[in-house]
């Protein structure tokens, strides 16, 4: 199926004039494992290197959960749902076959983002001749319901139990949300004027996804003394999808992130993310809260 292009952005707010508050502002967030202030795909693979398949957790924290999966052509994951959660996936390397219910399958590749509402059965299985790399992110404490209880793997502390589920939600994807969109066409609509600005592709009540597309060579010029701004209640990170971004990290210094690495900002952290190098480049930055607040220093 030709993935369809995203044609929304962020929803419409009335937007208040710049202002001047005092915010709390205490010392830049902490990190703690599994969080770091940038997870380089390279790294990730030389870590692994000899292992058929593998999993590892990036992001972790109060609001949003993310990992990055390796799989072999063949590997499947069963048909389920989440009960009350959003989940969603980008396709760094290979090809992996969605089943979504309510919508027609389709084959995700390198630069497919896919995404599935709550209580909605999804299973997805790498096709092709080579591996799959996929970046999957829920909301924090999601669970996972299971069609087959064959299908359950052991959990700690809790039992399977079969149950009957009632006037369930299928395929409610809401705010312009679509079961697959891709990279190109996203960047083709921005290239060609007809797509403007951040492009919002995942939105639920606790989570979001920005597509940040651009040059370096469009910008102002860099001012080294720009500290950005930081988020007061929540972390914020992103997904490279394309070239690099430069970001000055307080405290941390300053980090160039490459295609497939992941960097990470705790609360009360300023940051300034920048489009870096030569060409196009591209973020999916993602955290908890669909309007986050930025705040700058006022000069």
């Amino acid at each position: 199926m030709k993935p369809r292009l995203l044609l929304a952005l962020a929803p419409f707010v009335l937007a208040a004039p710049a202002q001047v508050f005092y915010a709390p502002k205490g010392e830049p967030g902490a990190y703690t494992a599994p969080h770091r202030p940038i997870t380089r795909l390279a790294d990730l693979k030389a870590r692994h290197q000899g292992q058929a398949s593998w999993r590892e957790l990036i992001v972790d924290d109060k609001h949003l959960r993310s990992e990055y999966i390796f799989a072999q052509p063949g590997h499947r994951h069963p048909k389920a749902f989440h009960p009350d959660t959003r989940a969603w996936w980008v396709v760094m390397e290979g090809e992996v076959r969605f089943e979504i219910e309510s919508a027609e399958p389709f084959t995700a590749r390198k630069g497919s983002m896919v995404q599935v509402p709550m209580q909605t059965l999804f299973s997805f299985e790498v096709t092709g001749s080579a591996p799959a790399v996929i970046f999957e992110t829920n909301i924090a404490g999601a669970r996972t319901i299971y069609a087959e209880k064959a299908a359950t793997p052991e959990l700690p502390g809790l039992q399977w139990a079969r149950v009957k589920f009632n006037n369930r939600l299928v395929g409610k994807y809401l705010h312009n949300n679509k079961p697959h969109v891709h990279f190109d066409e996203v960047a083709q609509g921005i290239e060609t004027g007809k797509l403007k600005g951040t492009i919002r592709i995942v939105e639920d009540d606790r989570g979001a996804a920005n597509f940040i597309y651009g040059y370096n060579s469009k910008l102002p010029p860099l001012n080294e003394a720009n500290r950005g701004h930081y988020h007061p209640e929540g972390a914020e990170y992103w997904l490279i999808l394309k070239g690099q971004i430069r970001y000055p990290i307080e405290r941390i210094g300053v980090v160039i992130a490459n295609e497939g690495d992941v960097v990470y900002v705790p609360p009360s952290t300023f940051h300034a993310p920048r489009w870096w190098g030569d060409g196009a480049s591209c973020r999916l930055a993602m955290n908890g809260f669909p309007q986050i607040a930025h705040l700058f220093d006022p000069d």
